[in-house]
């Protein structure tokens, strides 16, 4: 089983941030892309309540299917991940939707890419992520590279957050006022 070990951080400049990142040699993978999700559960938010996730995510042209399951936050959010590429989303949606699934969240950004081809197995991912609630940034990999890629970023561990995009939307929601149903660019209305 894949684990995805990561932690997120709060972005203030996007180009200082990239200037950061060339000086710590990391090199873009790819370019600033589009990027939708949409979470789905059964009735009775019965993932949601095991603390699983299953998503389409469409990013470019590229359809994925994952699910998430296993979430332990402490320094890290760790969790199993499988995901696999599928060729038609939109079929996806409609085999989710005959098994009884229904979509729950949907939020999007614009993500860009980073890797560090000096990390241990050759692992090292990082994506710049521009939200309808901000700029946060993902540093995934093995925990320790985790924490000497943000020490190289400057980002000190009373950064990091460990929250889902669902999380962060809902705490934005609660802070803002905002009557927004999902975390999209035109719900949000940034």
């Amino acid at each position: 089983m894949a684990q995805e070990i990561e932690i997120k951080f709060r972005v203030a400049d996007l180009g200082v941030l990239n200037g950061k990142l060339r000086a710590a040699g990391f090199q873009l993978l790819t370019r600033r892309t589009h990027e939708v999700n949409t979470l789905y559960d059964l009735p009775g938010a019965v993932l949601r309540k095991r603390n699983e996730l299953l998503r389409i995510r469409k990013y470019g042209s590229v359809w994925t299917l994952t699910h998430k399951s296993g979430t332990r936050r402490g320094r890290h959010s760790s969790r199993v991940e499988l995901e696999t590429n599928v060729s038609d989303g939109k079929m996806m949606d409609a085999i989710l939707r005959a098994l009884g699934y229904a979509p729950s969240f949907r939020y999007e950004k614009f993500r860009a890419e980073w890797v560090d081809k000096k990390a241990p197995g050759g692992y090292g991912h990082v994506v710049v992520d521009e939200t309808p609630i901000g700029n946060f940034c993902e540093i995934e990999g093995p925990p320790r590279w985790i924490d000497a890629t943000a020490k190289r970023l400057g980002v000190t561990p009373a950064d990091y957050i460990t929250k889902n995009y669902a999380m962060l939307f809902s705490d934005w929601k609660r802070h803002s006022k905002s009557k927004a149903g999902e975390m999209t660019f035109l719900a949000v209305g940034s």
